[in-house]
């Protein structure tokens, strides 16, 4: 097959974009930071569920998260239920390739020189610093594969039930609706996976759906501010493909 095409290159861009996106995710993901003190603000410290001084604490993943949004709306617009199922599960084994290969890395013997450095005039073993940020326990990267698949798999199904409702009206509600339903899915799968059935933590449901609660709540807002820019997106991509050809790939995508 060749990309000469422009769907063809279209599909090629917006699926290598998307499984990019989602692994870095998967890495970046396990630096956590302060939504309120990196926009400048104190902390919330809010008490849900019986469960005290709650705060927007995230995962740097969501950097990158509004792109697999987009790129799965769009995908689904374009090519289909079947090309962003076909990409979900290529995304979700070369995810499992990666931190396989990452595990390996891991167990190489470190060369001597590189295992003590100053960095910004501290002395940090490069060895433990390597194995902290990428050995992620496999309760949490199985709880992220698991909450990945079923959040896509719910996206692409919601996005087609609202298109059969609408027809090629209000891209804005199939695209953030569908968004809503399966980030509510994802955020609860992956802290229930990683830290209730994770005998090494002891989180209550309570804690559970009360992060979950907290995380969900920082995706619906950041999805509804998205909106615009998908609308930006879709209309560059259909003036790149033509009208003709662009409400061709719609209807055609329509059909499943």
């Amino acid at each position: 097959m060749t990309f000469k095409t422009k769907e063809s290159r279209l599909l090629l861009v917006l699926g290598s974009f998307f499984v990019a996106n989602a692994i870095l995710s998967e890495f970046i993901g396990v630096k956590l930071f302060s939504v309120e003190e990196t926009l400048g603000f104190k902390k919330f410290n809010i008490n849900l569920l019986g469960v005290p001084n709650l705060s927007f604490v995230m995962s740097a993943g969501v950097l990158t998260w509004p792109i697999i949004f987009i790129m799965t709306d769009i995908i689904n617009e374009y090519f289909g239920v079947k090309q962003v199922r076909f990409l979900s599960i290529l995304t979700s084994i070369l995810i499992a390739f990666a931190f396989l290969v990452v595990w390996g890395s891991m167990h190489l013997s470190a060369a001597d020189f590189w295992v003590h450095q100053n960095i910004n005039g501290e002395d940090l073993n490069m060895n433990n610093a390597f194995a902290g940020i990428f050995g992620q326990g496999m309760w949490i990267i199985a709880g992220s594969i698991t909450a990945f698949i079923i959040g896509q798999m719910a996206d692409v199904l919601i996005f087609h039930r609202i298109k059969k409702i609408t027809g090629e009206r209000a891209l804005w509600l199939r695209a953030t609706g569908s968004t809503l339903v399966s980030q509510l899915i994802d955020s609860f799968v992956v802290i229930f996976i990683a830290f209730y059935l994770n005998p090494q933590y002891h989180y209550s449901w309570k804690m559970v759906a009360a992060i979950g609660l907290v995380n969900y709540t920082y995706k619906f807002i950041v999805a509804i501010l998205m909106t615009p820019i998908l609308y930006i997106v879709h209309t560059v991509i259909d003036r790149y493909l033509g009208k003709d050809l662009a409400h061709k790939l719609i209807k055609m995508a329509g059909r499943g």
